[in-house]
């Protein structure tokens, strides 16, 4: 018989069934779930197709979105058989690199079509699962929680508890790191459907394709595969978030928040021996996972309410700043007030990469029309507004649109060596396709108030 559906936040339909898994993981904690995959069904398997990307990249398969959706039905009733005979078989990832802010390149792994499905599938009976496990400091990849929850959670902890020193940390490589039996002895945890575990151990083992030969992966999970999100949640709430949170309660004496979006994570302390002890047992408990801190990039650093002061009468200068999320957080002090505060800009690094790689784009449409070269980067600009356009930020962004003009003028002025398009000629364009910047973010602690009154 069909199962009643209804809609969860990410457009998922979940059954009832499922939103008994729900109930039964908040009610015992410590329940292992024996029979999962009967609810990996074709209705699942359908909403999981449509909630792919329609333009993405196809994988080893060569199988595009369009032409899956050719007779998709069919497809996915015969896509089921073979996941619940164990007929399904697990293709190696496409390897691909995108460009990183410090200019190497970060591997990403693109599944064939079905495995998106498949993945897609079981992230969405396991969250049902894990939503009830995962704290409340941890916001990546998670239904209603993104980027800036994360960074209001932060200036709400900084601004409201006693934090004096910030730990800035930085896994070396995770996604690439992550042990394959480490993981599936924590999955073992909640999971007690073999045939789940089977599916999981199939997508870790598949190996990649890069131009056209095929390797093995021993460790680690393809950055870009639906599934690596969640994996990588479900083993640092394991390995981080649960036993930072029993640190907390058997060894701190003073105030220690943390904040983390996947496996980029800022600590807050209000003493700074707690903070360098937490530290080197943290080194130990990563290691005990085959996981280990970038050393370069991992800090511990004077920031708080109190920094700037405390730093002045030491003779240390200003207090040193951290990134998180794309933005610069800064000790400062409201203008009128004089209160603390803490201030954000874009990091300089995201700027300037994201600018290159407009100049590049541009350059490629170097003899497009000018209308649609216009088009396109008011859709850029606009997008970048809508992350970045935070209080406090609009500098940076006024930059950022002067930026794309110069770089936007300079390519014009290569269509032809008699160019006359001088600034005055320019300008109209530039208003025209180039919105100014507004502000359209509330302030962190207004929008994380509200969102968590208590």
């Amino acid at each position: 018989m069909e199962q009643r559906m209804d809609p969860t936040q990410s457009g998922v339909a979940v059954s009832q069934g499922l939103r008994g898994v729900r109930e039964a993981a908040r009610r015992e904690k410590g329940l292992r779930f024996t029979a999962l995959l009967h609810h990996v069904n074709e209705r699942l398997l359908l909403d999981s197709f449509y909630l792919l990307k329609k333009e993405a990249a196809p994988g080893v398969d060569d199988r595009t979105w369009k032409e899956y959706e050719q007779g998709v039905e069919v497809r996915i009733s015969d896509l089921h058989g073979r996941v619940h005979r164990g007929a399904y078989r697990a293709q190696a990832s496409r390897r691909v690199y995108i460009p990183k802010t410090d200019g190497r390149q970060r591997p990403l792994g693109i599944a064939a079509l079905e495995d998106k499905i498949v993945q897609q599938a079981v992230a969405t009976v396991l969250n049902q699962i894990y939503e009830e496990d995962f704290l409340g400091f941890s916001y990546g990849f998670r239904a209603g929680r993104g980027a800036h929850g994360a960074l209001d959670a932060l200036t709400a902890a900084i601004m409201t508890k006693k934090v004096s020193w910030v730990l800035d940390a930085d896994i070396r490589g995770f996604f690439d790191n992550i042990s394959h039996e480490k993981l599936i002895e924590l999955l073992g945890v909640r999971i007690a459907d073999p045939r789940i575990i089977r599916l999981i151990q199939k997508w870790l083992k598949a190996g990649v394709s890069e131009d056209g030969q095929w390797s093995e992966t021993k460790v680690g999970t393809p950055q870009g595969a639906v599934i690596s999100p969640l994996l990588a949640n479900i083993y640092l709430h394991y390995v981080l978030d649960q036993w930072l949170v029993e640190w907390r309660k058997k060894n701190a004496t003073g105030d220690v928040v943390i904040v983390r979006y996947a496996d980029d994570f800022v600590l807050g302390f209000q003493y700074r021996k707690e903070a360098e002890r937490f530290l080197e047992q943290m080194r130990e408990r990563l290691g005990e996972y085959r996981l280990e801190l970038h050393s370069d990039k991992t800090r511990l650093i004077q920031f708080g309410r109190f920094a700037a002061e405390d730093r002045k009468r030491e003779g240390k200068g200003k207090p040193e700043t951290f990134d998180f999320l794309g933005f610069t957080h800064i000790c400062g002090t409201i203008h009128k007030s004089g209160k603390f505060t803490i201030h954000r800009k874009t990091t300089g690094k995201r700027l300037t990469a994201k600018l290159r790689s407009i100049g590049t784009e541009l350059r490629r449409r170097l003899h497009r029309p000018v209308a649609e070269t216009g088009n396109w980067l008011t859709r850029v600009v606009r997008g970048y507004y809508q992350y970045h356009a935070v209080p406090g930020n609009l500098p940076r962004l006024e930059t950022f649109r002067q930026q794309i003009a110069r770089h936007w003028r300079f390519t014009l002025r290569r269509r032809s060596q008699r160019s006359r398009w001088t600034w005055e000629r320019f300008q109209p364009l530039f208003s025209q396709y180039l919105p100014r910047p507004s502000i359209l973010h509330p302030y962190p602690l207004a929008r994380f108030r509200a969102k968590h009154p208590r």
